[in-house]
C-alpha cells in the first residue's frame, strides 16, 4: 500500500526532500500530493487531518503524511518516529527483516 504524503512543494522544499528521500531510499512506495495545483488535495488534507492535530488557529499546514485513509503525523512527527528507528511503525508498516526497527523490535520481544 502506498503512503500518501501532501507537501506544499515551494515552501518546505527540505522537509519535502527528506521525507521523499527516506521513502525512496528504503523502497516505500508513496504518492506525492500537490496541494498548490489541486484544490481536491487540499480540501482532502485538510479535512483529514485529526482535530488533535490541527492547529489552534487556521489550517493544518503541509506536509502531512497519511498511508491511505490512516493520519500518521506531519513532519516533525515523522522526524521523531526516524531519530528513534520507528517509521515503519509511524506510517503503519511493517518494519523489513534487518531493518534497525525490526531488530529493535525483535530484541524487546525477547525480554
Amino acid at each position: 500500500c502506498a503512503v500518501s504524503i501532501f507537501l506544499l512543494l515551494f515552501c518546505i522544499k527540505k522537509q519535502q526532500q527528506d521525507i521523499m528521500g527516506f521513502l525512496t531510499v528504503n523502497k516505500i512506495d508513496f504518492k506525492e500530493c500537490d496541494i498548490v495545483t489541486s484544490e481536491d488535495n487540499r480540501k482532502w488534507m485538510r479535512e483529514n487531518v485529526p482535530e488533535d492535530f490541527r492547529p489552534m488557529t487556521g489550517v493544518p499546514l503541509p506536509p502531512q503524511i497519511f498511508n491511505e485513509e490512516h493520519y500518521c503525523g506531519n513532519y516533525e512527527a515523522f522526524f521523531d518516529a526516524r531519530e528513534e528507528h520507528a517509521v515503519y511503525a509511524f506510517l503503519g508498516l511493517t518494519a523489513p527483516p534487518g531493518s534497525k526497527e525490526a531488530d529493535a523490535l525483535a530484541g524487546l520481544e525477547q525480554q
